[in-house]
């Protein structure tokens, strides 16, 4: 970790970073509930909104849609994925490198670490390589953490989140992006095992507007530095309004119910 090097993908210390890696990850069926959001222009047109300080993306997305949208978004460049047609132990494979991501025009690099899977050594030697290969370019780096592999036995544990925030920290990442571990002192532990490094919750899985927030929020007063969501946000039909409530909560400070006004266009007093 370099203190300011992800500052490019922060505002005041906090990032909402607009996930869109889903269509490697978990193919076409994401796209489904909207299915607008298949063209990656449209969810590049919501990545412009206010609250979003960077879009994460893979190489042909970024290489096809960044040009048009430089001046607007701040790119996060996803080195690595797989598809979920992959059925072995949990692997992730790099495709493609930092130079040319810097090329492009990327601020920021994302890689996933699946700590406790077999390939685990290869992919923190693989993250080595493009940490310090990010730093040659003055970026950012962000370790999805996931850990996963078939000796794990809980990965949204208290203890496992928490060790999954710390990989990130001693492996040099800026933000680690780990999974809510289902309570807000099970995040506080995960923040606090990170000690400097900014912390990160994964969006998951679509939920309502009110226990989406209420969870944001929740892992805000945990101490996270805000957010790294993709489904929460792409797979509504108004977009924009959950990012008005997203915003309020992560770099206002807002409680639920002002958000949720803010997500519907009014005035919490009214």
């Amino acid at each position: 970790m370099i203190p300011g090097a992800d500052d490019a993908i922060t505002r005041d210390g906090k990032a909402l970073i607009l996930a869109y890696d889903h269509g490697l990850e978990h193919g076409p069926v994401d796209f489904e509930p909207v299915p607008e959001t298949t063209d990656p222009a449209t969810v590049f047109d919501v990545g412009t909104h206010d609250a979003v300080t960077a879009v994460a993306v893979q190489k042909g997305v970024a290489e096809a849609y960044y040009p048009s949208y430089e001046d607007d978004v701040s790119l996060l460049a996803k080195l690595n994925g797989t598809s979920n047609l992959w059925m072995g132990e949990p692997d992730s494979a790099v495709n493609w490198s930092v130079d040319y991501a810097a090329e492009i025009g990327a601020d920021a690099i994302g890689f996933t670490l699946y700590g406790g899977s077999n390939h685990e050594v290869e992919m923190a030697e693989e993250f080595r390589d493009a940490q310090e290969a990010a730093r040659e370019h003055d970026m950012g780096v962000v370790m999805w953490s996931y850990p996963r592999g078939q000796g794990l036995k809980d990965d949204t544990s208290a203890s496992t989140i928490a060790y999954a925030s710390r990989l990130g920290l001693e492996l040099g990442a800026d933000i680690a992006k780990v999974k809510y571990p289902g309570s807000a002192d099970a995040m506080e532990w995960a923040v606090d095992s990170a000690a400097n490094m900014k912390v990160v919750m994964s969006g998951g899985s679509k939920t309502s507007d009110e226990a989406f927030l209420s969870t944001v929020r929740e892992a805000m007063d945990a101490g996270a530095n805000g957010l790294a969501v993709g489904r929460n946000v792409f797979q509504r039909e108004n977009p924009e309004a959950i990012l008005d409530g997203l915003e309020a909560v992560i770099f206002e400070d807002a409680t639920v119910d002002e958000a949720l006004a803010a997500s519907a266009g009014l005035d919490a007093s009214d």
